[in-house]
């Protein structure tokens, strides 16, 4: 006989909603009520980003600012709402900023593209590989127990110690390298501390935001610690000496004067840094003792330095000398894939490695973020809103002496945390030196104001190449940017104002 098949019984909330009418089926619909109330009050940010960015485009456009200008402001109030707050994962936030360019603004795609992979880019992608490298090899731990072998193992001299380090090597090859090179021994010392990221928090986040500020403060030290210094000395050049007026020679800055009048203010700051960030995230121990027996018993397990360590010591070596050497010819980024390249060639690191290794959503964000800042230049958007400041400097009366510095200062401060620093001073350099020769002030001082306060890149996780790679870890938030960052400018500022009414003076402006 065949078997028989049964008729299917109804469910039991069937049974409940036949039974009990209308009101039990409004019970059993409740749950995905409240999963969509719960759905909008976790993304509530993320509409209220695009209802702020639909008004303001929907604002009468201000005077000499185009329409494209007041999209692009928009788009970057937007993106700056959502990278504080949140409420989507910020690779999102990258290809919202994509798609923006091209149904706003009415951009080709393949012109976004090409504005999306720059060099700076390319940078930061070769620099999580190496980092992942490095990892690979374990020369990280080997760079982290040196460390703590010259600071002890109390908390607060190993963020002392990194964030010297950090600013020493910054200060001369680039903030960008040297946090590459310094993520992965940080994140030795966090992991050996606890396997729990929920349990080190807070100690992650004082020694990542030492090498990150740590590099930030210190690449205002010389011409080649980043480009927006040598964008400055070239404008002091073009705009202001003669080869015919002996008093001009004044503006022709190089390597040495330049490190005269910036390297103490770079100095001045690194002390607090480690300060702030204590007082700030009260890391979990006071000392990682525990950290650096376990990393001492794994060096000592491994024993003396292999071949494939040397090897590996060589080419990032290598690496270094081109980042000083040739960057200036083909670009720090086309250095930093060599390297990369390097060593999957010589089987020092598999592909696998780098592709499970590497924070790719980092580096679309970062690229996204410098394509915004095109635009916000070639639109005129930043300029509008550098002369717009300015002008309303001249209403309220600060347009001359240390309460002009400070809003110069504070205005190169805000742009360089939406956009590069070396586009920030692109940007801004021209018509700040230009109103310092009409209100009577030094060039010279509104210079290295504006160039120095570009370093004030602490509030964004996009504001500068080292605060994002720290954020590639994936222990930070993006409001600890915002927390710590606000005290750090504070202090900077301060800083830099004594140096322009003290120091500087002294030397002769």
């Amino acid at each position: 006989m065949g078997q028989r098949h049964l008729p299917q019984l109804p469910s039991l909330e069937r049974v409940r909603s036949i039974a009990l009418g209308p009101a039990s089926r409004k019970l059993v619909r409740a749950p995905a009520v409240r999963g969509l109330a719960f759905f909008l009050w976790e993304k509530r940010w993320f509409f209220i980003a695009l209802a702020v960015g639909a008004f303001i485009m929907h604002l009468p456009t201000p005077e000499k600012l185009s329409p494209e200008g007041q999209i692009v402001l928009a788009m970057s109030i937007v993106a700056v709402i959502l990278f504080v707050t949140e409420p989507v994962p910020l690779p999102t936030v990258a290809l919202m900023i994509i798609v923006g360019e091209v149904l706003l603004l009415g951009i080709e795609s393949t012109d976004v593209a090409r504005s999306l992979m720059s060099d700076s880019v390319l940078f930061i992608m070769g620099s999580l590989m190496l980092a992942v490298a490095v990892v690979k090899q374990k020369l990280d731990k080997r760079i982290a127990y040196l460390i703590v072998r010259m600071t002890g193992t109390g908390t607060f001299n190993v963020c002392m110690g990194i964030s010297f380090v950090s600013g020493l090597l910054a200060s001369f090859i680039g903030e960008h390298t040297v946090a590459a090179m310094m993520l992965p021994v940080a994140i030795t010392l966090i992991s050996l501390t606890s396997d729990d990221p929920r349990n080190v928090r807070r100690l992650a986040a004082v020694l990542l935001f030492s090498i990150s500020y740590g590099a930030s403060v210190a690449g205002i030290g010389t011409p080649s610690g980043g480009a927006r210094n040598a964008i400055m000395i070239g404008y002091w050049k073009e705009f202001f000496f003669d080869p015919a007026d002996p008093e001009t020679r004044k503006y022709l800055v190089d390597y040495v004067t330049w490190m005269i009048y910036a390297y103490p203010v770079f100095l001045m700051q690194l002390p607090f840094v480690t300060g702030v960030l204590f007082l700030t995230f009260k890391p979990e121990y006071r000392s990682i003792a525990r950290a650096v027996v376990k990393l001492r018993r794994q060096i000592e397990k491994e024993g003396a330095m292999k071949p494939a360590d040397w090897l590996t010591i060589c080419v990032f070596g290598v690496i270094l000398v081109g980042w000083m050497t040739l960057s200036s010819d083909i670009g720090l980024g086309t250095v930093a894939i060599l390297g990369a390249t390097l060593f999957l060639v010589l089987g020092l690191v598999r592909w696998q490695d780098l592709n499970d290794g590497v924070n790719w959503g980092v580096v679309w964000l970062y690229a996204a973020a410098i394509s915004l800042g095109i635009q916000m230049k070639d639109t005129g958007a930043a300029h509008w809103v550098a002369t717009s400041f300015l002008d309303l400097l001249g209403t309220v009366g600060v347009d001359s002496g240390i309460a002009l510095w400070t809003a110069v200062s504070a205005l190169t401060t805000g742009v360089t945390n939406t956009m590069s620093n070396g586009a920030a001073v692109a940007v801004l350099g021209p018509i700040t030196l230009n109103m310092a020769h009409a209100a009577g002030e030094s060039p010279i001082v509104i210079g290295f104001i504006t160039a120095i306060s570009s370093a004030f890149a602490y509030l964004t996780v996009i504001g500068t190449p080292a605060c994002t790679i720290v954020y590639s870890s994936g222990y930070l938030k993006t409001t600890d940017f915002l927390v710590v960052g606000t005290r750090m400018v504070v202090i900077s500022t301060l800083i830099l104002l004594f140096a322009a009414s003290v120091y500087w003076p002294l030397l002769g402006l």
